[in-house]
């Protein structure tokens, strides 16, 4: 059995260790070489703490993480699921918490990135009703310098639609 919840600080430690792994698995090699490098496991470390707020984790009875999701606004920023739990039925979960997070704060449509060469997430993507909106030139800036990655923006309705009086 999983349950979602809100992280808390004790989560982050191991929610870097499983973006760590998740992003090398669906960048490495579709990203510019430099952003792959400076991925390293401490600059998870750094970055994570600072997104306890935007965190939501998925974890087994036992304790143990098995996903997580960030949501910064109206955008579904990272959704990442351990090896492990891969195919499980958690990234789904995941995905539809950051979606009904991106409803709730009063967005109509919630959008992500995914890196043009990830099939196997586009298609995770496609299958759950997310509609590839187009090139997206994402920069990101990692050990100080700003690198561009080829992505694609999938955007999706989540929210009332039709004119608001």
């Amino acid at each position: 059995m999983t349950s979602i919840r809100p992280a808390s600080g004790a989560d982050m430690a191991a929610v870097a260790d499983l973006w760590h792994e998740g992003w090398h698995d669906g960048h490495a090699g579709r990203v510019p070489e430099g952003l792959t490098a400076a991925r390293t496991m401490e600059a998870f470390h750094e970055r994570t703490p600072s997104r306890v707020a935007d965190t939501t984790v998925a974890v087994s009875d036992s304790g143990e993480l098995l996903g997580f999701v960030m949501v910064a606004g109206d955008e579904v920023e990272q959704v990442f699921v351990g090896r492990g739990a891969r195919g499980s039925g958690v990234a789904g979960v995941l995905l539809d918490e950051g979606e009904r997070q991106v409803a709730a704060a009063g967005h109509d449509v919630a959008w992500l990135a995914v890196v043009e060469g990830n099939a196997r997430a586009r298609a995770f993507y496609e299958k759950r009703g997310w509609r590839d909106g187009g090139e997206l030139p994402y920069s990101v800036t990692a050990a100080g310098e700003v690198f561009v990655s080829p992505c694609r923006r999938y955007e999706k309705a989540v929210g009332a639609q039709g004119p608001r009086l």
